[in-house]
């Protein structure tokens, strides 16, 4: 729907938050007027925080999450239990398993899975590290979890990964199904995606059924 503008100004804002995803016309024309009412500190703080993100965020160079420093402070916790990896697609999967609080060891994002259709294969996604950090000859990892979207392409990401660890000594499982079928995990709800976890089974026998 077009709207007609009495500012390029205007105009040009509006365009600008409509580019972000689920944003319409309508919205960002809401988000430019409540900007424009608040005060210039105000404004000067959402766009120097939005700044600094951009410039200063770090991806942890042992997991791949987002972090403000170069260790995330999941990796960093000693607390931790570093001999379980939970195999997800992005930060926000990091932060629904988190939420759940069922799960105490530490993970390792892809930045994304499998999808011929959008022309990610393999090598656009964070699995060589996953494999070195596993067969690492001081590797204390004892498991991994594969928990990526119940889709044709997270399936095809967890039977890829599968394949590539299967002469490595360690456990391979996947979160049970109480996650429904094309679901990502941001949208499962903590009870159902913790009891998932709680409930993992070896990936092997999920090749059988």
């Amino acid at each position: 729907m077009s709207m007609n503008f009495s500012s390029k100004l205007l105009e040009n804002a509006v365009n600008e938050f409509a580019k972000l995803p689920g944003i319409g016309g309508k919205t960002a024309l809401r988000l430019v007027l409540h900007l424009l009412r608040q005060n210039d500190d105000e404004v000067d703080h959402f766009g120097n925080t939005i700044l600094k993100l951009k410039k200063e965020i770090k991806h942890c160079k042992v997991c791949h999450n987002l972090s403000d420093t170069d260790i995330c402070h999941i990796c960093s916790d000693i607390r931790r239990d570093f001999s379980t990896i939970c195999v997800v697609e992005n930060i926000r999967d990091v932060m629904s398993v988190e939420n759940t609080n069922q799960y105490n060891g530490v993970y390792h994002v892809l930045g994304g899975i499998i999808s011929p259709m959008e022309g990610i294969g393999p090598a656009d996604l964070n699995i060589i590290s996953l494999i070195e950090k596993i067969s690492a000859e001081n590797s204390v990892i004892k498991e991994i979890i594969l928990a990526l979207p119940t889709t044709m392409e997270g399936d095809t990401t967890n039977f890829y990964i599968f394949r590539k660890l299967g002469n490595l000594k360690v456990r391979i499982t996947t979160i049970a199904r109480g996650i429904a079928i094309g679901d990502d995990l941001e949208y499962a709800d903590e009870i159902t995606l913790g009891r998932s976890i709680l409930n993992r089974t070896d990936f092997e026998t999920t090749l059988r059924n």
